[in-house]
This record gives structure tokens, C-alpha cells and sequence, in this order.
């Protein structure tokens, strides 16, 4: 049966849990629509990426 060789603290408990946290996805004002949108992506509704069309926007 396995058993812990001691007990681990509180403290080292939640230090290693710190990098588990969910990172925030970033949002930015979009320069063209002025609509939020990811950052480095492809806006879908225009389909345009850095100033220039890409893809197909959806009408």
C-alpha cells in the first residue's frame, strides 16, 4: 500500500497547485468593426488578419 514518507504542508501544497490556474484570454478592440476579438486570430465576421482579407467574412 502506498504511503506518503511524510506529510506534505499546506504551503507546498498550493505552491505546486499555483501553475494550474486557467489563464484569461485576451480580448481586444477591433481597429476596422470595433467589435472585441482575440488577439492573433482571424476575425471571422470580416475574415480579415492584420489589414488584409484572409478568408471569406460571414454575411
Amino acid at each position: 500500500m502506498a504511503v506518503p514518507k511524510s506529510k506534505i504542508s499546506k504551503s507546498k501544497r498550493n505552491m505546486r497547485r499555483s501553475h494550474d490556474a486557467l489563464s484569461v484570454t485576451n480580448w481586444v478592440e477591433d481597429a476596422n468593426t470595433g467589435e472585441a476579438k482575440r488577439r492573433h486570430h482571424i476575425d471571422l465576421k470580416t475574415g480579415m488578419y492584420k489589414g488584409r482579407q484572409v478568408v471569406e467574412g460571414k454575411e
